[in-house]
C-alpha cells in the first residue's frame, strides 16, 4: 500500500481485499512502536485495534455490508471518551479516570466499521496552541522536530502527520484542529456550532467547542465528516438540518472574500507573500476575489478569552476530587490554574457578569458580520496563524501565545466552518516549516468550504 494513497481509495482496497484491515493495523502499530518515543505522540494503544481488524476482514470475505470507512484506523484527542481508555485530558488531575461510554463520535465512527487504535496527546485540559502544556510532556513536530506542532490538539495533527493513523479526531475552540494541521501540514477542519455532536467531549467552553477531524487529503476529511456529522439526541446543541454528501464537493468557480482587517496581525514575511500570491493566482484562474472590511473580527482575541475563561472556570468545578479524579485546583499545569483564575475572577458577583457579556455581545457582532459577508462571497481565505511555529527554545509570554489564535477564533465565534489546507513549506534554519492556509464558510455550508478547500489545493500546486 502506497502512503500517498488517498483515504477513499485505501478503503476501497480494504474493500476489495488487496489491502487488508488487519495489515493496516499492524502497518500503523509498527510506525507507532518505531516513532512514537521520538515524538510522544500516543499516550494509549488499545489491544482491541487489531481484533476489530481481523473481524472487519473476515466481515468482507462474509460479503456483509461494509461501512463508508471500512478499515480506516483513527486515534483520538484524549478528551474524547471510549470506554476503559484513560480519559486524561493529558492532566495529572485525570490521570486515574477510565471512560464508562462511546462518545457519540466513536458510535458514528465504529458503525461505518472505522477501527479505534489509541489516545493521543494534547495540551492539558485543551489549554495551549502549541502542544507544549501537556502533563504527560511535550509533543514534538514530526515534519519540523524543533518546532511546536500546534495544539491544543497536538498529537492528534501530528499522528496524521508522522502516518500513525489514517484519521485522527480533535476539538477545536478557537483554533485547536486548524493550528496545529497548519504546523503540522495535514488538513483539519473545523465544522460549523452544531454540526457534530460534542456528546462525550471534556470541552474547553461549551458555546465554542467542536470536534473534527484531521486527514492527510481532502477526501479523507470529507467522508469522516459525513459520518460524523448530524443531530444527537445526547447532544441539545446539534442541528437537525440535512448533511449534505460532501465527497461530492469539488473544485469551482467562486467568490472568494479576504479580510482586510487581518493583514495588520500578519507578522512573518512568508505568510504575507503567501497570501497575497494566492489571492493574485485565484484572480487569474477566473476566481473573483473580494476585499472584505468586518467589524469586531478584531475584537476576536479579546472577546474569546472571558468567554472562554468563564465557561472552563464553570466545567471544572465537578474536578473537585470527589467523582472524578483529582481536584483540578491542586493537580492541574500553569495555563490550565491561569484560565481557571481568570474565570474565577470575572465570575465574581460583583462584576455582575460585565466582562462575560459584553464579550456574548462581541460575539453576535462577529456572527452577524460573518453572515452578511457570506451574502456577497462563497468563501472567506485566511491565515491560519500570523507566524510560523515557534521553536521549543523560544520562551513566548501568554500575550504572545494568545496571539497566535488571532485568525482562528473569528470561526468559533461566528459558530461558522473552517478547514485548513497545507500551501507550503518554508526553509528555516535547515528545516522545511509547513505553512497552511484556511478556507471559511458560512454556518452549516461544510460542502461550500469544501469545495474551496479544493480550489486553495489547487491554486497552492
Amino acid at each position: 500500500m502506497s502512503l500517498e494513497s488517498s483515504t477513499i481509495s485505501k478503503i476501497e482496497q480494504m474493500k476489495t481485499g488487496e489491502f487488508s484491515c488487519e495489515k493496516n493495523v499492524r502497518d500503523f502499530l509498527a510506525n507507532i512502536e518505531k516513532n512514537n518515543k521520538n515524538y510522544n505522540i500516543f499516550l494509549e494503544i488499545f489491544d482491541s485495534a487489531l481484533e476489530k481488524a481481523k473481524k472487519l476482514d473476515e466481515k468482507r470475505q462474509n460479503k456483509e455490508n461494509l461501512g463508508k470507512l471500512f478499515g480506516t484506523v483513527i486515534a483520538l484527542k484524549s478528551n474524547i471518551s471510549y470506554p476503559d481508555a484513560n480519559i486524561s485530558c493529558a492532566s495529572k488531575t485525570l490521570e486515574g479516570y477510565f471512560g464508562t461510554f462511546k462518545a457519540d463520535v466513536v458510535k458514528k465512527l465504529e458503525d461505518e466499521d472505522a477501527i479505534i487504535i489509541g489516545i493521543v496527546n494534547n495540551d492539558e485540559f485543551a489549554c495551549g496552541s502549541s502542544g507544549e502544556n501537556s502533563a504527560f510532556g511535550k509533543t514534538l513536530n514530526p515534519v519540523s522536530p524543533s518546532r511546536v506542532p500546534g495544539g491544543s490538539s497536538s498529537g492528534s495533527a501530528a499522528a496524521v502527520a508522522a502516518n500513525m493513523c489514517d484519521i485522527a479526531l480533535g476539538s477545536d475552540t478557537g483554533g485547536s484542529i486548524r493550528n496545529p494541521a497548519s504546523h503540522c501540514g495535514v488538513i483539519g477542519v473545523k465544522p460549523s456550532y452544531g454540526r457534530v455532536s460534542r456528546y462525550g467531549l471534556v470541552d474547553l467552553s461549551m458555546s465554542l467547542d467542536q470536534i473534527g477531524p484531521f486527514s492527510k487529503d481532502i477526501e479523507g476529511a470529507q467522508i469522516v465528516m459525513e459520518v460524523l456529522a448530524g443531530n444527537s439526541e445526547n447532544d441539545s446543541t446539534t442541528s437537525n438540518r440535512e448533511v449534505s454528501s460532501y465527497t461530492q464537493a469539488t473544485s469551482r468557480s467562486l467568490k472568494i472574500g479576504v479580510i482586510s482587517n487581518f493583514d495588520q496581525f500578519i507578522s512573518e514575511e512568508e505568510i504575507k507573500s503567501k497570501y497575497q500570491a494566492l489571492q493574485d493566482k485565484a484572480k487569474q484562474e477566473g476566481h473573483e476575489v473580494v476585499p472584505l472590511t468586518m467589524k469586531g473580527v478584531d475584537l476576536g482575541v479579546q472577546a474569546y478569552y472571558p468567554i472562554v475563561y468563564t465557561e472552563f472556570f464553570s466545567g471544572t468545578r465537578k474536578f473537585d476530587g470527589i467523582k472524578y479524579g483529582k481536584n483540578i485546583d491542586n493537580t492541574a499545569g500553569e495555563e490550565v490554574l491561569r484560565r481557571i483564575l481568570g474565570g474565577k475572577i470575572i465570575s465574581k458577583s460583583e462584576y455582575e457578569g460585565a466582562y462575560y457579556k459584553k464579550a456574548l455581545r462581541v460575539k453576535e457582532i462577529i456572527a452577524e458580520e460573518f453572515e452578511k459577508a457570506f451574502e456577497q462571497v462563497d468563501v472567506i481565505l485566511a491565515p491560519t496563524t500570523p507566524v510560523l511555529p515557534h521553536k521549543f527554545s523560544e520562551e513566548l509570554t501568554p500575550q504572545q501565545i494568545y496571539g497566535y489564535d488571532v485568525f482562528t477564533i473569528p470561526a468559533n465565534l461566528a459558530g461558522i466552518c473552517g478547514g485548513v489546507v497545507p500551501c507550503e513549506k518554508v526553509s528555516r534554519e535547515g528545516e522545511k516549516v509547513p505553512v497552511g492556509f484556511q478556507i471559511f464558510a458560512g454556518k452549516f455550508q461544510e460542502e461550500t468550504m469544501f469545495s474551496g478547500m479544493r480550489v486553495l489545493e489547487d491554486l497552492s500546486k
